[in-house]
C-alpha cells in the first residue's frame, strides 16, 4: 500500500555547513510591535494540565482500542495549541498569513485582495499623471480620480478583511483536521517561528550597535562637559579674585557719594554677574557631565540584556531549528504508526469476520450434516409404517375384490340359470385378456408402442 507520508518541506532543509548560531545583519527584517497579553500564560497553564499521573498504567494496559482514544486526545491537544497560538499571534502582531500553512483556496483569498488592491493603486496613480487641462477635465479626469480614489478604499477594506477572512476559513478547516494536518501546521509554525526569531536578534544586534555608537558619543560628551567645567572653574576662580580685590577697593573709599564710589560698584556688580554665570555653567556641564556618565553605564546595561536576550534567542532558534527537523521524522514515524494501528485493527477485523465465517459454515454444514442423518432415520423409520399403510391399501382391495369375486359367482350362476349360459369360463377369459393389457392402453394404437422402461439402479 502506497502512503502519502508528510511533506513538511515548506522551508529549505539546513545545509552541512549552516551555522546554527549564525545571524547576518544584511537579511531583510521585518519588526513588529508586539503587544503583550495573557496569550503565553494560558499556553503555559493548558500545557501544565497534561500531566497525567496514569500515564504508566494507561501504557502497561494499552489496547489497540485504547490508543484510538488517545490519538484522538493527541488531535485535541495539538488543535487546542493551533488555535491558542493563532491567537496568540495576533496579540504579539504576527502577520497570520506568514505565521500559518494556508492552502491554496486560503491564499486565493489573500492574494486575489492584494492583487485587487494593487491594480486600484495603479488605476488611481494613472487617473491622477493625466495632466489638469481643461481638455482632460471635459473628458472626466476628475470625476475618474474621484471614481479610483472610491475604488482604492474599497480595495483596501477588502484587502483588510482578507486576512480575518482566510483565518476563519483555516480555523474552520483545522476544526475537522486529521492529525497529520495539525502535526504540519504546527512544524510550520516551527520553521516560521525559527525565521521570526533570527530577525528579532538582528534586530536586537542592530540597538546594541547604536547603543555602542551612543556610549562612544555619551563618553566623548562627557569627557567634553568636564573639560569645559574645567575651564568654567579656572575662569570663576580668576572671576573671585578679581571680585574680592573690587570689593575690598570699594570698601576703601571713604566717599560714599563720590563718582569713585559708585564706578566701584559698578565694577563689583559686573564681576558678581561674571560669576553668577561662570557659576551657572559650571553647574549645566556638572549635570551634563553626570548625565552623560549615568547614560553610559544606561547603555552598558542595556547592552548586556539585549546581547543576554540574543544569546538566548540564538539558544532557543538553533534548538528549535534542529528539533523540528527531528520532528518532522519523528511526526512521519507517528503518523506511520498510527495508519499502522488502523491497518493492524482492519487486519483483526477481517481475521475476526473469517473466523466468524467459518463459524457459521462449519455451523450450516454440521447442521446439514445432522438433517440428512434424521432424514435418512426418518425416511427408515418411515418404512414400516408405509408398508403398514399398503397393507391396508392391499386387505381393502383384496377384501374388494373378494366380493367382487363373489359377486361374479353369483352373477355366472344366475346367468347358468337364466339363460343356460356357463359364464365362470367367459368371466376367466376376461380376466385373463385384462391382466395381459397395461391399463390405459387399451386403445393404444398397435404401430406405436410405448418404449420399454430402462432398469435404472436406485443406489447409482
Amino acid at each position: 500500500m502506497s502512503e502519502n507520508l508528510f511533506n513538511f518541506n515548506t522551508t529549505p532543509t539546513m545545509s552541512d555547513d549552516f551555522d546554527l548560531l549564525e545571524t547576518s545583519s544584511n537579511e531583510k527584517t521585518e519588526k513588529v510591535d508586539v503587544n503583550w497579553g495573557k496569550a503565553i500564560d494560558t499556553m503555559k497553564s493548558k500545557l501544565a494540565q497534561e500531566d497525567d499521573p496514569e500515564v504508566r498504567q494507561k501504557i502497561l494496559n494499552a489496547t489497540l482500542d485504547d490508543v484510538v482514544h488517545m490519538a484522538e486526545k493527541d488531535r485535541t491537544t495539538l488543535l487546542d495549541a493551533i488555535k491558542d497560538l493563532t491567537d496568540y499571534q495576533d496579540e504579539v502582531g504576527i502577520l497570520f498569513e506568514k505565521f500559518s500553512s494556508l492552502n491554496a483556496t486560503e491564499q486565493k483569498v489573500i492574494d486575489d485582495a492584494q492583487k485587487a488592491l494593487e491594480r486600484a493603486r495603479v488605476e488611481l496613480e494613472d487617473a491622477e499623471s493625466k495632466p489638469d487641462t481643461w481638455w482632460n477635465n471635459l473628458w472626466g479626469r476628475k470625476s475618474k480620480i474621484v471614481k479610483a480614489e472610491q475604488a482604492l478604499k474599497e480595495a483596501e477594506k477588502i484587502r483588510a478583511s482578507a486576512d480575518n477572512k482566510a483565518k476563519a476559513m483555516f480555523q474552520e478547516r483545522i476544526e475537522n483536521a486529521d492529525v497529520q494536518t495539525l502535526l504540519s501546521e504546527l512544524s510550520y509554525k516551527s520553521q516560521a517561528a525559527v525565521t521570526r526569531l533570527k530577525n528579532r536578534e538582528v534586530e536586537i544586534k542592530e540597538v546594541e550597535d547604536k547603543l555602542q555608537d551612543a556610549i562612544v558619543e555619551a563618553t566623548k560628551n562627557h569627557t567634553k562637559a568636564l573639560e569645559k567645567k574645567k575651564e568654567v572653574e579656572d575662569r570663576l576662580e580668576e572671576q573671585y579674585a578679581l571680585l574680592k580685590q573690587a570689593r575690598q577697593e570699594l570698601e576703601d573709599i571713604a566717599d560714599k557719594q563720590s563718582a569713585e564710589y559708585a564706578q566701584a560698584i559698578g565694577k563689583v556688580t559686573e564681576l558678581e554677574q561674571k560669576v553668577e554665570e561662570l557659576e551657572g555653567l559650571k553647574n549645566a556641564y556638572t549635570t551634563l557631565a553626570a548625565s552623560k556618565d549615568s547614560f553610559v553605564h544606561k547603555h552598558n546595561l542595556t547592552i548586556k540584556v539585549l546581547t543576554s536576550l540574543r544569546s538566548n534567542l540564538q539558544t532557543h532558534r538553533a534548538k528549535l531549528k534542529s528539533d523540528t527537523e527531528e520532528r518532522l521524522k519523528y511526526y512521519d514515524g507517528y503518523v506511520v504508526a498510527l495508519k499502522a494501528r488502523t491497518d493492524q485493527e482492519f487486519a483483526a477485523i477481517l481475521e475476526h469476520l473469517g473466523v466468524k465465517t467459518d463459524e457459521h459454515i462449519g455451523e450450516t454444514l454440521a447442521a446439514m450434516h445432522t438433517a440428512s442423518a434424521k432424514a435418512r432415520q426418518d425416511m427408515m423409520d418411515n418404512i414400516p409404517v408405509h408398508e403398514k399403510v399398503m397393507q391396508g391399501v392391499y386387505s381393502s382391495y383384496a377384501e374388494a375384490l373378494q366380493e367382487i369375486r363373489a359377486k361374479d359367482i353369483d352373477i355366472q350362476k344366475n346367468f347358468a340359470e337364466r339363460y343356460g349360459i356357463d359364464m365362470k369360463e367367459l368371466f376367466e377369459d376376461y380376466y385373463k385378456t385384462k391382466a395381459s393389457k397395461p391399463d390405459g392402453d387399451a386403445n393404444a394404437p398397435e404401430g406405436n408402442p410405448k418404449p420399454k422402461a430402462e432398469e435404472d439402479d436406485l443406489l447409482s
